[in-house]
């Protein structure tokens, strides 16, 4: 997985600050994540949430609306509608240098604009919103002690999550204008509303609002004891888990990434990217990336398969060692596995029986701590070459090979 750093232009010429979260390979589809009030691309929800579904197959694009972030602009001078627009061209950027989004993604005020322009996006065929209002004038209660200046004055200084920002009674004007109910009625795209219970920033309420003008299909999750900014890791986690199998229903499934269905009891590996060496691994529900070292050609972005048949071994290793240690209540506190792989001459190894041209050849360098005897020590030194897997390695293995339809 990977990210890159891009920018395009904004409703009003200044220049966004952009992410696109990218899979391994090809993408299976693009989605577009619009971030909370005030917050950015960065947020550590958003991250999380984004980062976790490019390593699904789905990549994001992520950006900091006018004024924020690292984007060009004026907050002050921005609104509800502003934020449509950039939404918009940000699709429009997406659909002209990579693919169009096929998923919608908002939270908090961001859930509210992607609700706002999913209708706009012709190629979008699901639609996320976390924790967000069901009408954009909830927002408004944010300002009540600065309504009569800003109303007075034109703007006031409104700090919000310890940070200033200047308010203007156009943007107040904008966001009561606003209505949600005719675009989530004729949405005709496949919605999900993600809420937590708990949320004190928007009431639980807002979700059942939204979920009941929506026509089916529709989802609701409820998000547990998750805040409103999903600040804790496994919320996140959580969300995005369930944002990318839920999406699975409406996006292209047959493009997402073979590793995701690998069969019980199968270790599926898949080509990532047919221009690469990189590899897609399946294990057990684990997903494992394999590829070579850019000097043979590779991406370097995971570990080479001799790479992992070392680390099958110093597992396996250490794993026997542990066991034995527990077995026997020995006082071993920790194990260290170094596993190297080199190819040598045959006739340089004393215990091999081949003797010409190389073999390979695996040289594991055992740490043991604690408070162990010699003997206890040399135990467990003995109890190392028991491991399976190098059991395996050094007996007879016999490979079979078919070609499936």
């Amino acid at each position: 997985m990977k990210t890159e750093r891009l920018e395009f232009t904004g409703h009003d010429g200044s220049l966004l600050a952009a992410r696109l979260d990218l899979p391994v390979g090809k993408p299976a589809a693009y989605a577009l994540f619009a971030h909370c009030f005030t917050c950015s691309k960065d947020l550590q929800a958003s991250r999380r949430i984004a980062q976790r579904l490019a390593s699904l197959g789905i990549a994001v694009l992520r950006f900091d609306f006018t004024g924020l972030g690292h984007s060009q602009g004026e907050f002050a001078n921005t609104g509800f509608s502003s934020n449509m627009q950039d939404l918009l061209l940000a699709a429009d950027f997406l659909r002209e240098h990579y693919s169009a989004p096929q998923l919608l993604i908002g939270h908090s005020l961001g859930g509210a604009a992607v609700l706002a322009i999913a209708g706009q996006v012709a190629e979008a065929k699901a639609v996320v919103t976390i924790g967000a209002p069901a009408d954009p004038k909830h927002l408004l209660h944010k300002f009540d002690e600065h309504l009569d200046t800003i109303c007075a004055d034109g703007e006031a200084s409104v700090s919000l999550g310890g940070r200033a920002f200047t308010i203007k009674r156009e943007f107040l004007e904008d966001i009561s204008s606003a209505s949600l109910e005719k675009a989530v009625k004729g949405l005709r795209k496949a919605l999900l509303v993600m809420h937590a219970p708990l949320d004190d920033t928007v009431p639980l309420e807002n979700a059942a609002r939204i979920f009941q003008m929506a026509k089916h299909p529709k989802s609701f999750v409820t998000l547990d004891s998750a805040d409103h900014l999903l600040s804790r890791q496994e919320d996140a986690d959580y969300a995005a888990e369930v944002i990318s199998t839920w999406a699975q229903r409406y996006i292209d499934v047959q493009l997402l990434p073979k590793y995701m269905n690998a069969p019980e009891g199968v270790i599926r590996v898949s080509e990532a990217d047919p221009d690469s060496f990189t590899q897609d691994i399946s294990a057990a529900g684990h997903h494992l990336i394999a590829d070579e070292m850019v000097s043979y050609g590779g991406s370097n972005l995971g570990p080479s398969p001799y790479q992992y048949v070392a680390a099958g071994l110093g597992a396996c290793t250490s794993m026997t060692i542990r066991m034995y240690a527990r077995l026997k209540k020995l006082p071993l506190e920790h194990v260290q596995v170094d596993v190297t792989h080199d190819k040598i001459h045959a006739q340089d190894c004393a215990t091999c029986e081949q003797q010409n041209g190389k073999v390979d050849q695996f040289e594991r360098r055992i740490t043991l701590i604690g408070e162990l005897t010699e003997a206890q020590r040399q135990r467990l030194m003995e109890i190392a070459d028991r491991c399976p897997v190098h059991r395996t390695l050094e007996g007879e293995i016999n490979i079979v090979t078919r070609l499936t339809e």
